[in-house]
C-alpha cells in the first residue's frame, strides 16, 4: 500500500497544493496535525486539501481541537484521537495534541503525560501509530536545542512496538527519524513524505 503523510500545514496553500498533486498516486493519506494556525480558520486550512480523492486519516494538532477537526472534516476523513481504525490490512491508532503541554497558552489543545498514557494505553497494537507530537528523543529537538518529545508517547511505541510511527509538531526536527525498537520513527512536516506498507 502506497501511503502519503504529512503534519503541521499550518494553512500553507502551496504546501497544500504539491500534497493533493501528489495524492493522485495514494491509497491512503495520513495528516498528523496542525491544519490551521491557533484554532482560526480550519474550514479554510481542510479546504486547501478538498481535491484529495484518497481515504485520509488525521489526527489533531495543538492548532484544532479534536471537535472541531471532527466538524470541518471533509467527507473522505477519518478522525482519531485515542482511537483505532483499521484500512485494509492495516490497523491504525492515533493520538493529537500536543503532549506534554506546549509553552503556547489558552488556545493550544494540549495534554499531559498521564492523559496521553491514559489514551495510548487502549492500543494493544498497530501497524501504524499517528501521533501529533513525537516521543521523548526522537525527532524532538527544538532550535535550542531542547529535547520536548513525549514520554508516554515513547513508552506506548515500546510497548506497541508498529511498523511506522508518525508525528510532526516540532517544526526544528521536520525531516528527522530514528527507530524504537523495531519500529521506524518519522517527523513528518508540511512535505510529502511516501510510505510503503
Amino acid at each position: 500500500m502506497k501511503i502519503l503523510a504529512f503534519s503541521d500545514l499550518h494553512h500553507s496553500t502551496s504546501r497544500a497544493a504539491a500534497l493533493v498533486q501528489a495524492s493522485q498516486e495514494a491509497d491512503l493519506v495520513i495528516g498528523a496535525g496542525d491544519f490551521c494556525n491557533m484554532r482560526n480558520r480550519l474550514d479554510d486550512a481542510l479546504a486547501l486539501l478538498s481535491g484529495i480523492r484518497a481515504p485520509m486519516v488525521v489526527v489533531p494538532g495543538n492548532a484544532e481541537s479534536t471537535d472541531e477537526l471532527r466538524g470541518a472534516a471533509l467527507p473522505n476523513m477519518t478522525v482519531l484521537h485515542g482511537d483505532a481504525h483499521d484500512f485494509d490490512d492495516l490497523s491504525l491508532f492515533g493520538l493529537g495534541y500536543g503532549v506534554p503541554p506546549t509553552p503556547f497558552g489558552e488556545w493550544s489543545c494540549d495534554l499531559g503525560e498521564t492523559q496521553a498514557a491514559d489514551m495510548l494505553s487502549t492500543c494493544t497494537s498497530a501497524d501504524i501509530l499517528i501521533t501529533h507530537s513525537p516521543p521523548r528523543g526522537v525527532g524532538d529537538i527544538t532550535s535550542g536545542g531542547l529535547s520536548v518529545g513525549s514520554v508516554a508517547i515513547r513508552d506506548a511505541i515500546t510497548r506497541i512496538q508498529p511498523r511506522l510511527a508518525i508525528c510532526g509538531h516540532i517544526h526544528d526536527s521536520w525531516g528527522q527519524e530514528g527507530q524504537i525498537g523495531r519500529s521506524r520513527i518519522v517527523n513528518l512536516g508540511p512535505t510529502v513524505n511516501w510510505f510503503t506498507l
